[in-house]
């Protein structure tokens, strides 16, 4: 058995939770510090990320003012390149910076804009790792707006998932309303979870063809022949990507202080 597969054989015992943030968004500039409940976004987002309890959170900063807002917080930030090309390559750089020895064995990715996401989403993520020979887990919801199924902007996930199973292979990923026939559809959440190995591979790899045709970076990860598995979660967390989802997302706040 090869170095790699002995790697995989057995669940990861020391994950490292990374939450990668920047302040250029076309849509909602300064995002990550857009004031919530009292907090700086990014901050609500350390607090769900430290709730989930399954390892240490760190924040990897593109800005010094996200930093700064961290650490007024009394987070741990790590301050990478601004100019990288994605929140993938953000969190590979923050881990080599915080973890050069390679003590983390697992590194979940937790969007910068979900404010209010539950912390066992975050658990949920990490879940599928213990399977042996996953390189990627992530979570989906099923749709149950009709509204969602053909709306671009709603990736889905094509799963292997039996009635009744809470974890599947994820087989593709599309914007499209995949795959046909009867059955349900379901919500692809960006979050991810990888073996320490699996990420330093993934950020090696080329753009791939569907990736482009899609833009959807997941499929990088498939079409190298990368093991993706999810796990199923009850509901979608709400993004923040517009005005509109911040006054949302205040809204919520408002309603249950100290969420």
């Amino acid at each position: 058995m090869t170095a790699r597969r002995d790697a995989q054989s057995g669940a990861p015992r020391n994950p490292l939770v990374v939450v990668p943030a920047r302040l250029a968004s076309t849509r909602l500039p300064n995002k990550p510090l857009a004031e919530i409940g009292g907090l700086p976004m990014i901050v609500q987002v350390l607090r769900r990320a430290e709730e989930a309890e399954i390892g240490p959170v760190i924040v990897a900063c593109g800005d010094a003012a996200i930093a700064e807002a961290v650490a007024a917080a009394g987070g741990r930030a790590v301050m990478t390149r601004p100019d990288l090309p994605s929140g993938s390559d953000r969190v590979y750089e923050a881990v080599q910076l915080f973890d050069p020895d390679g003590a983390h064995d697992a590194i979940v990715n937790v969007q910068g804009d979900l404010p209010t996401i539950p912390p066992a989403a975050v658990r949920a993520v990490f879940e599928p790792l213990a399977r042996p020979g996953v390189d990627i887990a992530t979570i989906v919801a099923e749709i149950t707006d009709p509204g969602e199924r053909d709306d671009p902007a709603v990736v889905k996930a094509v799963l292997s998932l039996r009635p009744g199973e809470r974890i599947g292979r994820a087989l593709y990923f599309s914007r499209l309303a995949v795959p046909g026939g009867d059955g349900p559809l379901y919500h692809h959440i960006g979050l991810y979870a990888y073996r320490r190995e699996a990420l330093a591979r993934f950020v090696a790899l080329p753009p791939g063809i569907l990736e482009q045709r899609e833009k959807l970076e997941q499929l990088r990860a498939l079409e190298a022949g990368m093991r993706i598995e999810a796990g199923l979660v009850d509901t979608v967390p709400l993004g923040v990507d517009t005005p509109a989802d911040l006054a949302r997302a205040r809204a919520i706040f408002d309603a249950s202080p100290g969420a």
